[in-house]
């Protein structure tokens, strides 16, 4: 019929130009793509770092302590005794008199009148529980119901060669505590007289080995400030 076909829509080359223009374009799509993409991550990421954090303090629960123990039981001291209060013998004697304090109470003259059971007070209670003795304590000779005494067969003190081959006699009078075993405390030992000095030597050094019967009160042993005469005599 017809030898010749007509081409309703004639299809255009492609150029070469317009290939490389479109590469071009999806490159720089694609870059566009990627840069905006890092760009939001690394926002988020500073973003990050600059978020404050804050730290709570987890409380942590408060144990109560124990309560604490009840007070002890109050005893109540025992009444002291109808009776009368008992001195203690000082050791050292001072030689310089005491300031006199018009502050304190004046002493009873009736706590010391000797009547009734020791370490008590003339307005104590009949019945009362008397003190306890105390070791410690020296009593003066008008305390003790018993004076310390010499002991059967006590050693004396030598007499000096010296003054016995001059023919000199003399005394010593000291004082010095003896203990609840009979033995003197020659840190105590003083001496009040002496008519020579080799007499006050010769009775030091006899008192560590000289015995004594020791005071009693109350039928227990005490420690009694004794004053005792040693006398040197030719015979």
């Amino acid at each position: 019929m017809f030898d010749n076909l007509i081409e309703t829509k004639a299809k255009k080359e492609k150029s070469a130009g317009g290939t490389v223009l479109s590469v071009v374009m999806h490159v720089a799509v694609i870059a566009m793509a990627v840069y905006v993409t890092g760009r939001n991550v690394a926002e988020a990421i500073e973003e990050a770092r600059d978020e404050k954090v804050d730290f709570v303090e987890v409380k942590k629960e408060v144990v109560p302590d124990e309560p604490p123990p009840p007070p002890p039981d109050v005893v109540v001291a025992p009444p002291p005794p109808k009776g009368f209060q008992v001195l203690t013998a000082p050791v050292n004697i001072p030689d310089v008199l005491p300031e006199i304090d018009l502050s304190k109470r004046v002493t009873n003259e009736a706590d010391f009148s000797g009547k009734g059971v020791a370490g008590g007070t003339s307005t104590g209670v009949v019945g009362g529980v008397p003190q306890p003795i105390q070791n410690d304590q020296a009593y003066f000779e008008f305390q003790v119901e018993k004076q310390a005494s010499s002991a059967p067969g006590s050693p004396g003190p030598s007499y000096p060669e010296m003054l016995k081959s001059a023919q000199i006699e003399g005394e010593v009078l000291a004082s010095f505590v003896v203990d609840t075993t009979g033995r003197a405390d020659v840190r105590t030992f003083k001496v009040l007289k002496s008519t020579h000095q080799q007499f006050t030597d010769a009775v030091r050094r006899a008192l560590p080995q000289m015995r004594f019967l020791p005071a009693e009160v109350g039928g227990r042993k005490v420690k009694q400030l004794v004053q005792q005469p040693f006398t040197f005599a030719i015979k």
